[in-house]
């Protein structure tokens, strides 16, 4: 079987969670005999000929095709329109190439393919993947309402009603979807995954001083205003706390105080790993998300999870491995935060080791690609 995977990157050269969902869906497929034509581009400096991060018997069933991301002037739309001229640039390389049984479409990058399929161009089936769908969930401001209902439905929906197939993540992305008025059928629920060398399954041993993080972009959908004030209201002499913030959190938005720590952004796989595995419980405050890798990686790390119910979120955390609590509500998040800082070490403990077993049971990505394959030959057998 070949199956086409049509990306804006894939990890090391572009760094995101989809761009590393992508990787190891390339990695994983290619490691299980899929022949993979993978279409994505370079925002690095690295070579990208090498294919950072895969084997040579992965390489050996890995096509590279490797498209310019275009880059305009900064307008309102500009991403929008970046995006559909890289996609007909990916069009005009795939339509040369020889046929694939499959073709999986992260977000944009299959819009001109889908744009010919839907004026009858024969093309083997599409499945689009926009992740999280987060331009249909609920919005914190008013400036990300006007960007997601104004910029982003409109071709998104074109994408997803002429595809043949959409990716799901389960959970609320799910109910979503059918809410939107696509049948099941034409829904392919799958998780994401994450590799074995994150399991940490034994994890540190809780503490009196309980170690939060939180690891993230600083963009308002990520709930990090509500955090920090949720964290003021927490600084108090009776709760002994360290709270670390990851990734390029402004100064002027950060709080001083020698329970809280700034790191900066870190890109490390290794750096990142060490410093989760000292941690206690990871923090995602999300007001909407797809299946957070931060999340998943936190709970293979061995931490539990303080989450909002958003995205696909509860796929991953439950009562056993942490606390899920409802997106935008701050009170909820403080009280989540007192309840994981007083809660007994042994208590605290059992969720932690839940949450190793419930990625290891569930997520690894060996499993994950051999559940994409089997849903994939049903659909085209």
């Amino acid at each position: 079987m070949t199956i086409a995977l049509l990306t804006d990157g894939i990890y090391p050269y572009v760094i995101g969670g989809m761009q590393r969902h992508s990787f190891y869906l390339a990695k994983y497929l290619a490691a299980a005999g899929v022949r993979v034509d993978l279409y994505h581009t370079n925002q690095s400096k690295k070579n990208i000929s090498e294919l950072e991060g895969f084997t040579e018997e992965e390489k050996k069933n890995i096509r590279s095709f490797v498209i310019p991301f275009p880059k305009f002037e900064a307008s309102p739309g500009h991403y929008i329109r970046e995006s559909y001229t890289y996609s007909e640039s990916i069009w005009n390389v795939f339509k040369k190439q020889a046929k694939v049984d499959f073709i999986i479409a992260k977000g944009f990058a299959g819009w001109e393919l889908i744009n010919q399929k839907s004026k009858g161009t024969f093309l083997p089936p599409v499945g689009v993947n926009f992740h999280g769908y987060e331009m249909f969930q609920p919005q914190p401001g008013f400036i990300s309402w006007l960007k997601s209902r104004f910029l982003l439905r409109s071709p998104v929906m074109f994408n997803m009603k002429h595809a043949d197939y959409l990716f799901s993540y389960g959970g609320k992305i799910t109910q979503l979807l059918l809410e939107l008025g696509f049948t099941k059928n034409k829904i392919l629920e799958l998780p994401a995954g994450i590799s074995p060398d994150w399991l940490n399954e034994n994890p540190r041993p809780s503490e009196k001083k309980r170690k939060f993080v939180f690891s993230g972009r600083f963009e308002r959908r990520k709930g990090v205003e509500e955090l920090s004030r949720a964290l003021r209201k927490m600084l108090t002499p009776l709760n002994d706390f360290e709270f670390h913030f990851i990734g390029p959190i402004p100064k002027n938005k950060q709080i001083f105080s020698e329970k809280i720590i700034y790191h900066g952004l870190i890109t490390d796989n290794d750096q990142m790993k060490n410093l989760l595995k000292e941690m206690d419980v990871l923090v995602c405050p999300s007001h909407s998300e797809g299946m957070p890798n931060v999340v998943m990686e936190g709970l293979a790390s061995g931490l539990a999870v303080i989450a909002t119910n958003t995205g696909a979120t509860s796929v991953m955390v439950n009562e056993t491995n942490g606390w899920l609590i409802e997106p935008g509500n701050e009170s909820q998040l403080q009280n989540a935060l007192q309840k994981a800082q007083e809660i007994s070490s042994g208590l605290l403990d059992q969720k932690k080791k839940a949450a190793v077993n419930h990625i290891k049971e569930n997520f690894l990505w060996e499993a994950i690609a051999a559940q994409t394959i089997s849903l994939i030959e049903k659909k085209i057998n």
